[in-house]
């Protein structure tokens, strides 16, 4: 108890603020700005307190800024719960507690508060990087939970003595890791107060909406195909279908999953493959085109589009397979067909023009209608352009007919619409096109640039047919990749450049980094820990046998390490190990030496308790003092120090 009750002394008062302070910098971005400045204020005041050796303020003037931050956490969010409002609250209590530093039990708090900062940062993001960050603050905070104990070593000991620590525990944290039973969904699941805005499609496309996304780097998702990757031109990424237009925007059609398996037959082999999706907050799924199984918890619309019974909110892994070709739609509803038929009435008239021209020429024959709209688009001589010109209010007409330049929006856009006036059923389908393989680890990784927008008719006799009225005027976009589709000069995604071939090479390398850490720790769920047991002779193991595992290796690891602290034992400094010969026959007398006692201070301490025997204890310490302390001590202090403290029996 007067341990505990021993004044905070000025390292530990630096080692606490060095804790405060690599937990809570990472998080500043997720905080508001007066959050921050009023952390670092208190920082700033801590830092005087210690170095000017201020009285600490009172109690009142903490408590009155406990209430202030608290309402203003309140205030920001309107609830003090949830993953944002509860990490505020951490720092505002770290930052203040650092002001009202009293004894070794305030350090001890202090450090618990550091620990629970560092798992506040994986609420918000689990990037290596940040993995990183928190194992530094760790490392830190334990350095700082050993100063509360024992402030006298320097900063690079008080690290080494943490860092080797927290080795030690290394062992037992990967084989809980590696053994534990997972629970199904992400490792640092919690429901989430504000979902931070991500990057990808929407559910509506209108002039420009996905060009924008065509400057974006970001993964979409990444794809580890079984065989073969197929080739580029087949790898359409079904993603939302867009049958609703109101004269300038399409939208999805607000239906929920009506086939729990696909109602369509495919033609030759399925392709096998895996999806690691990144969060995009909606409930689509992205499949190749066209899906042959769904992955669990989805479901099919009734235009074909993979859904999850959930909003996509953290990563997700599902595997699937896909048929290159399919007949789908060929007994299509009236209720669909009426919709993909559906335009505003009026706008657009040259494109209506055209239109009715091709319906009095072809009747009712859809296949020939299909065609003249693809050889309207081959004579328009149309550009592919990543900065397309802002259009009116008849945008077909104005794309078709003027400008002559726009991004796969337009072109889809427009060619559905030219078949819809000339009586063909029609409808925008936005995913992604393409993607690129890393040759480092394998996967196919489709970026936002790749997103992409397409058109299906619907043909008697045939059902849906994909028709990508892009690769028309610029086929490059769907045999090769964006760069070699836009005009000279235009400006591409950094990542895309083709004179950055050492740049290219460090991505590949990073990204298969970043993926292998996706998959196999962040992505460490039921079935992967299950494939890696199999993988060991552990196939479906119960808990008794898990328990058994883990209690064997968990003996094995703890054995080698005594086994280690045994060994190291054997150098301890001859003279330390006297000297703790020497303390203990005191401490069987009721003189115990403290950890934090130098050996003069502790001999006066004892010689009072024990006066009897003060000459010789001052004696035995100024020997060992000279031993452990002194410039040079001579190797005959040692044997003398050995011998009196052989002789010594209090």
């Amino acid at each position: 108890m007067a341990r505990s009750n021993r004044p905070v002394s000025s390292r530990q008062g630096w080692w606490l603020l060095a804790t405060a302070l690599a937990a809570s910098l990472p998080l500043t971005q997720h905080l508001p700005l007066w959050l921050s400045l009023a952390a670092g204020t208190a920082f700033a005041w801590r830092a005087a307190l210690t170095w000017r050796q201020w009285h600490l303020p009172p109690r009142w003037l903490v408590v009155l800024l406990v209430i202030a931050g608290t309402a203003g956490v309140f205030l920001q969010y309107r609830t003090i719960l949830g993953r944002t409002p509860g990490i505020e609250l951490l720092v505002v209590f770290l930052a203040l507690k650092l002001l009202e530093l009293r004894t070794a039990r305030d350090t001890v708090a202090t450090a618990l508060l550091g620990y629970f900062l560092v798992l506040g940062q994986f609420l918000f993001t689990q990037t290596i990087p940040t993995a990183l960050l928190a194992c530094l603050t760790v490392l830190i905070t334990t350095a700082a939970l050993l100063a509360a104990g024992d402030d006298r070593p320097k900063p690079w000991q008080q690290l080494r003595r943490a860092a080797l620590m927290l080795a030690q525990a290394l062992p037992f944290m990967l084989l809980l890791f590696v053994l534990f039973p997972r629970v199904q969904g992400p490792l640092w699941g919690i429901p989430q107060d504000r979902f931070a805005a991500v990057s990808g499609l929407s559910d509506t496309m209108s002039p420009g909406s996905i060009a924008q996304l065509s400057q974006s780097d970001a993964i979409a998702f990444r794809v580890q195909f079984k065989d073969t990757v197929p080739a580029q031109s087949r790898l359409y990424w079904r993603g939302p279908v867009m049958p609703l237009f109101d004269g300038r925007s399409w939208r999805v059609a607000q239906t929920l999953g009506a086939y729990p398996a696909v109602p369509y037959a495919g033609l030759g082999a399925p392709v096998d493959y895996e999806v690691t999706l990144e969060p995009h907050g909606k409930f689509w799924l992205f499949a190749l085109e066209m899906p042959a199984t769904l992955p669990p918890d989805s479901a099919l619309t009734s235009d074909y589009q993979p859904i999850a019974r959930q909003a996509v909110r953290s990563r997700l892994r599902y595997t699937q397979q896909a048929w290159p070709e399919a007949i789908a739609g060929v007994s299509e509803s009236s209720g669909i067909l009426r919709d993909a038929l559906a335009l505003p009435k009026d706008g657009n008239p040259r494109t209506r023009a055209i239109s009715a021209a091709w319906r009095a020429q072809h009747g009712d024959d859809g296949a020939a209608i299909l065609a003249a709209a693809e050889n309207l688009f081959r004579r328009q001589l149309l550009i592919y352009t990543l900065n397309p010109p802002l259009l009116g209010t008849d945008i077909v007409d104005e794309f078709l007919f003027d400008t002559k330049r726009g991004f796969c929006e337009h072109f889809a856009a427009a060619f559905v619409f030219a078949l819809r006036a000339a009586g063909v059923p029609a409808r925008v389908v936005a995913g992604y096109q393409g993607g690129e393989v890393n040759p480092v680890d394998g996967y196919l990784v489709v970026r936002q640039y790749d997103a992409h927008a397409w058109a299906e008719a619907w043909i008697a006799g045939r059902g849906w047919v994909r028709v990508d009225p892009t690769a028309i005027s610029a086929p490059t976009r769907i045999s090769s990749n964006l760069a070699n589709a836009v005009p000279v000069g235009e400006e591409l995604p950094f990542l895309t450049r083709g004179n950055l071939a050492w740049l290219k090479e460090l991505r590949y390398r990073l990204d298969a980094v970043t993926n292998g850490w996706n998959q196999w720790v962040l992505g460490y769920n039921p079935q992967r820990q299950r494939d890696l047991l199999a993988s060991l002779g552990l196939n479906e193991p119960d808990w008794r046998s898990m328990t058994a595992v883990l209690s064997v290796l968990g003996g094995t690891v703890m054995l080698a390490l005594t086994g280690w602290i045994l060994r190291n034992r054997l150098r301890v400094d001859p003279a330390l190990a006297a000297w703790r010969r020497f303390t203990a026959r005191l401490a069987r007398r009721g003189v115990a030496w403290q950890a934090w006692e130098g050996p003069q201070a502790f001999a006066e301490r004892a010689a009072r308790q024990a006066p009897l025997h003060a000459e010789r204890i001052r004696e035995i310490a100024a020997l060992y003092a000279r031993l452990r302390y002194g410039a040079a001590p001579r190797p005959s202090d040692l044997i003398r120090l050995k011998a009196e403290i052989a002789a010594f029996k209090p």
